[in-house]
């Protein structure tokens, strides 16, 4: 088994680029974009694994634009969603395949994990200063709780749909 098909590996990576991404924001993009680029070093088919990521990062994407759309999150950034969060979204991509695979073959634990884990991470970069509330704490959190109960077992059917076969 290759270094990147570990579970450990892909946590790990997956928690070192979040605080790269959430703390460094901007200024950390170059860091972030070596982490992505790591990642599709250590695999195998990197065009197969770009194909297989872009449609939960996409989706994951559209997500945020849309709730910065709405009032939910403001970024204070000229563009609707900053570079950081684009990266973001591609290395959760990554890591709901490998890293958090086992948690998707329930669709019960995949709402509860997205209900609960989520938001707490929204929760937790906005603590850092990476995004605004406007809707303030509890409203938001409310928000992010409905959207991803929903969302991440989707993006974990998703991600097994896009899984190349075995």
């Amino acid at each position: 088994m290759k270094l990147v098909d570990r579970f450990w590996f892909n946590a790990a990576w997956f928690q070192a680029t979040w605080f790269c991404c959430v703390i460094g924001r901007e200024s950390w993009v170059p860091v972030s974009l070596l982490s992505l680029a790591l990642h599709f070093f250590l695999v195998e088919g990197r065009l197969a694994e770009a194909k297989r990521l872009l449609p939960v990062a996409a989706a994951g994407i559209t997500v945020d634009v849309l709730l910065t759309l709405i009032g939910v999150f403001d970024f204070g950034v000229a563009t609707l969603v900053p570079l950081w969060l684009i990266v973001l979204w591609w290395v959760f991509a990554a890591a709901i395949y490998r890293s958090f695979a086992k948690i998707g073959q329930s669709l019960w634990l995949a709402a509860v994990l997205g209900g609960v884990a989520v938001p707490f991470n929204y929760m937790v970069g906005a603590g850092f200063g990476a995004v605004s509330l406007p809707l303030g704490a509890t409203v938001s959190a409310a928000v992010l709780v409905a959207v991803w109960i929903v969302l991440l077992p989707i993006l974990y059917r998703i991600s097994h749909h896009m899984a190349p076969a075995q």
